[in-house]
C-alpha cells in the first residue's frame, strides 16, 4: 500500500498551529485572573473616590447642612445607598438616602491580600441577583480618610463582564497573530525540512537507487533538522551500498550454489574411484588412497559448508527439550574419543533446553572438531546459570588461537588459519545461536587452552 503525506488538517502543521492558539489562550487565562482582580479592585476605588468627593461638597456647604435633593443628588452621582467619610475613627461627613438596605455582605479592600482580591472577582462573575454590598477603604485622594459605601453589585458586575469580554476578544487576536507568526516561524524552520525528509524517505522506499530525493536534503544548517537530514543522506548511502553489494552477493551465492552442485557430483565420482583403489593389493595404492579420500572429504566438507552460508538464513529450527547432557555424550562419540581425545562432559545429567537439537550438535562438533585440529587432547564441556540465562562452556587444552584468528573469529573465509579450513565453522556456530535467542562469545585464548560461551535464554531450561 503506498503511502501519502496527510492532509492538512491530520498534518503536524495543523497541529503545531492549533496547540499554539490553545497556549497562547491558556497564558491569558493566567494573564487576565490577577487582571480580572485588578479591575474591581480600581473600579470599587472609583466609587470610594467618588464617595470622598460627595463627602467633600457637604463640607462645602454652608453650615455642612444641604438639602434632600442635593443630598439624593450626590449619591446618584456615587452610586451609593450612603457615604460615609471618617478620619481616625471620627465622623466627619455623612450622606444616606432613606430606606437604605442592609448590606448582603462587606468587603475591605484595606486589609484584602491579592488572592482574597482574585476570590472575590471569581466569585462575582456567575453571580445573577443583585446584591447590596458594603465597601469600605481608604480614599484614593487622601489615605488618612476611610470612605465606607453601600452600593448596588449589579452595575460592578456588569463592568467586569464587559471587561471580560473585551479580554476574551482581544485574547483571541492575539493568540490567532502569535500562533500564525509562530506557525510560518515553525513551518520554514521544522515542518518544511520535515516534509522534505518524508518525501525523501518515501522515495527511497519506492526506488532505493535513485539518488535525486537525497541529494534535495543538502543543508548547510548546523541544527537538529541540519544533522537529521546530513545523516539520512548518509544512511540512505550506506543502504544503497549495502544493496547493491547484497545483489553481487545474491548473484555469487547462487553461481556458488551451482558450481557447488557440479563438484559434488565430481566428488562423489572421485570417492568412488579411491574407495576401488582401497581394495587394490598395493600397500602404497592403499595409504595413497586413503589420504586422497581424507582430502576428497574435506572438500566435500567444505563445499557443503560454503553452500549452507549461501542460502538465504539459516534452516528453520525445530525446537523441542534436549537432554544437553546426552547431546554432549553424543558429539563426544562422534569425535572419537578412543583416538587420544578425552572427552569431559561435566553437565550435569537431566539439564534440558529448548532447542534445535540436529543444529546444536553441529555447533558442538565444529567446536570439538576444531580444538582436536589444534592441537587439544582435552575437551571440557561444563554449564553455568545466572537469572534468565544459561551458558554452556567449551573449554580445551590446546595452543589457543592465533591472533589473526581472534580478530577475524566470527567474519566468514576469514576466521580459519589452516591451509584447508574454510573459515565458516564459527561464523554459522554464531548464527545458529543467535537463531536460539542466543549467543557465541570467546572468554580466553591463550597457550594453556580456548574457552568458548554458548550463551541461551533459560526459557524453557530445567534441571
Amino acid at each position: 500500500m503506498a503511502l501519502s503525506l496527510p492532509p492538512f488538517v491530520r498534518s503536524l502543521s495543523s497541529r503545531l498551529l492549533l496547540l499554539t492558539m490553545v497556549f497562547v489562550l491558556l497564558a491569558e487565562v493566567f494573564i487576565y485572573v490577577p487582571s480580572a482582580a485588578r479591575f474591581r479592585l480600581e473600579w470599587l476605588n472609583g466609587r470610594l473616590a467618588a464617595g470622598h468627593l460627595a463627602a467633600l461638597s457637604v463640607r462645602a456647604a454652608p453650615e455642612g447642612m444641604v438639602t434632600r435633593e442635593l443630598e439624593a443628588e450626590l449619591l446618584r452621582h456615587v452610586g451609593a445607598y450612603a457615604v460615609d467619610a471618617r478620619v481616625t475613627d471620627m465622623r466627619v461627613l455623612m450622606l444616606m438616602a432613606p430606606d437604605t438596605p442592609a448590606p448582603a455582605e462587606r468587603y475591605d479592600l484595606a486589609g484584602a491580600s491579592p488572592w482574597v482580591l482574585i476570590r472575590d472577582a471569581l466569585l462575582l462573575l456567575p453571580r445573577q441577583e443583585n446584591r447590596v454590598i458594603g465597601v469600605a477603604g481608604p480614599s484614593p485622594k487622601d489615605a488618612g480618610v476611610r470612605v465606607m459605601l453601600l452600593i448596588d453589585e449589579a452595575p460592578l458586575r456588569a463592568a467586569l463582564l464587559d471587561y471580560s469580554g473585551r479580554i476574551v476578544l482581544l485574547s483571541i487576536v492575539i493568540s490567532v497573530i502569535t500562533a500564525g507568526l509562530v506557525y510560518l516561524a515553525l513551518l520554514v524552520m521544522t515542518v518544511r525540512p520535515m516534509r522534505r525528509l518524508v518525501e525523501a524517505m518515501m522515495a527511497f522506499k519506492r526506488d532505493p537507487e535513485s539518488t535525486g530525493p537525497a541529494l534535495t536534503l543538502a543543508t548547510d544548517r548546523d541544527d537538529e533538522v541540519g544533522i537529521a537530514q546530513r545523516e539520512l543522506i548518509a544512511l540512505q548511502a550506506a543502504v544503497r551500498q549495502a544493496l547493491r553489494q547484497r545483489q553481487r552477493l545474491a548473484a555469487l551465492g547462487t553461481a556458488v550454489a551451482k558450481i557447488n552442485h557440479d563438484i559434488r557430483g565430481v566428488l562423489a565420482s572421485a570417492t568412488l574411484l579411491s574407495e576401488r583403489l582401497l581394495s587394490s593389493p598395493d600397500p602404497d595404492v592403499q595409504r595413497t588412497s586413503g589420504r586422497i579420500l581424507e582430502a576428497l572429504e574435506r572438500a566435500a566438507l567444505l563445499c557443503g559448508q560454503t553452500l549452507d552460508y549461501s542460502r538465504d538464513g539459516l534452516l528453520p529450527l525445530r525446537k523441542a527439550p534436549v537432554d544437553l547432557h546426552a547431546l554432549i555424550d553424543a558429539v563426544g562419540e562422534s569425535l572419537r574419543p578412543g583416538a587420544g581425545l578425552v572427552w569431559d562432559n561435566a553437565v550435569p545429567a537431566g539439564t534440558t533446553l529448548l532447542a534445535d537439537r540436529e543444529q546444536l550438535f553441529r555447533v558442538l562438533a565444529n567446536l570439538g572438531r576444531n580444538a582436536v585440529e589444534a592441537g587439544a587432547a582435552r575437551i571440557t564441556l561444563s554449564a553455568r546459570s545466572s537469572p534468565g540465562r544459561l551458558e554452556l562452556l567449551v573449554s580445551d587444552d590446546g595452543p589457543g588461537l592465533a591472533p589473526r584468528a581472534r580478530e577475524n573469529l566470527f567474519v566468514p573465509f576469514a576466521a580459519s588459519t589452516r591451509a584447508n579450513g574454510s573459515g565458516l565453522g564459527l561464523p554459522i556456530a554464531q548464527e545458529i545461536l543467535r537463531a536460539h535467542g542466543g549467543d557465541l562469545r570467546l572468554l580466553d585464548s591463550s597457550g594453556s587452552g580456548t574457552v568458548f560461551a554458548l550463551g541461551f535464554p533459560a526459557q524453557g531450561m530445567r534441571k
